[in-house]
């Protein structure tokens, strides 16, 4: 017989001669298949992963017997093959391009970048409103109005203060950044948001009767809304945040608080 009948010595050989013979057919079979398994998965992790073969010393061969292409997880230049690491001299802000533009354009012109971006910040919380709260259509004007809101003053004022702040209250502690943001919510909120309805109601021609009846009515309901969510936000910004890009992270988070303060300015007093 091809598969050879004769006694082993082994366990596994006096177990499997005591089978049927078809049953002897079946498990040398199955033996062979999951062997040739075995080799061929190893194989195939081998080239997955990079490990490099021994190459045969046969004349005959030229190759190794395995084609392998290092796995790009082991690669030590991955910024040669993933475009998530990108040359910074072409886009100059490595994985974000332009933000080392945007970093340069901060130091040489601060106000001018930090009310650009407040202008960004207004017209996206304002227009996100409109359209998804609201219900749309598009108010134009009113979106003109609070994104000039944004350049004009929010960035502005909020480059002057928090370097005010800064230099007064120096270090990343626990006690100057709570001092911080409490100044920052009982103080400067109130001051900020009296100065908002303000704008408002000039820009809306009211007269400063109706300006005054509009900030007794819903000063304490804006300040209330900034303490839900500003104290946790101004913690982070006085903790981990450098000066130089607080206006812009203060923006990032805006955009939804400004929402509110749309909602909130637009409603008559």
């Amino acid at each position: 017989c091809a598969l050879g009948t004769s006694r082993h010595h082994s366990r596994y050989g006096r177990y499997l001669d005591n089978l049927p013979f078809s049953t002897q057919i079946i498990v040398k079979i199955v033996t062979m298949k999951l062997f040739t398994t075995i080799v061929v998965s190893s194989c195939l992790a081998a080239q997955a992963f990079g490990v490099t073969p021994v190459v045969s010393k046969t004349k005959g061969l030229s190759k190794p017997a395995l084609v392998t292409h290092k796995s790009p997880l082991r690669q030590k230049n991955a910024g040669d093959v993933s475009p998530l690491f990108r040359d910074p001299t072409i886009t100059r802000g490595g994985a974000i391009p332009g933000l080392q533009a945007y970093s340069e354009a901060l130091d040489k012109k601060p106000i001018t970048m930090k009310a650009l971006t407040s202008l960004v910040g207004w017209f996206l919380g304002d227009l996100l409103a409109q359209l998804f709260i609201a219900g749309g259509p598009v108010d134009w004007k009113r979106l003109a109005t609070l994104s000039f809101f944004g350049f004009i003053y929010h960035g502005p004022s909020g480059h002057y203060f928090y370097n005010w702040l800064d230099k007064q209250i120096p270090g990343t502690d626990a006690i100057p950044v709570f001092s911080k943001v409490a100044i920052d919510q009982v103080v400067w909120c109130p001051i900020f948001m009296s100065v908002f309805f303000t704008y408002l109601g000039l820009v809306n021609g009211d007269s400063l009767s109706t300006i005054g009846t509009k900030i007794k009515t819903d000063l304490l309901t804006a300040c209330q809304g900034s303490w839900k969510v500003w104290p946790l936000v101004h913690l982070i910004n006085f903790r981990f945040v450098s000066n130089k890009w607080r206006i812009p992270y203060i923006n990032a988070v805006q955009i939804a608080f400004n929402m509110f303060l749309s909602l909130l300015g637009s409603k008559k007093a």
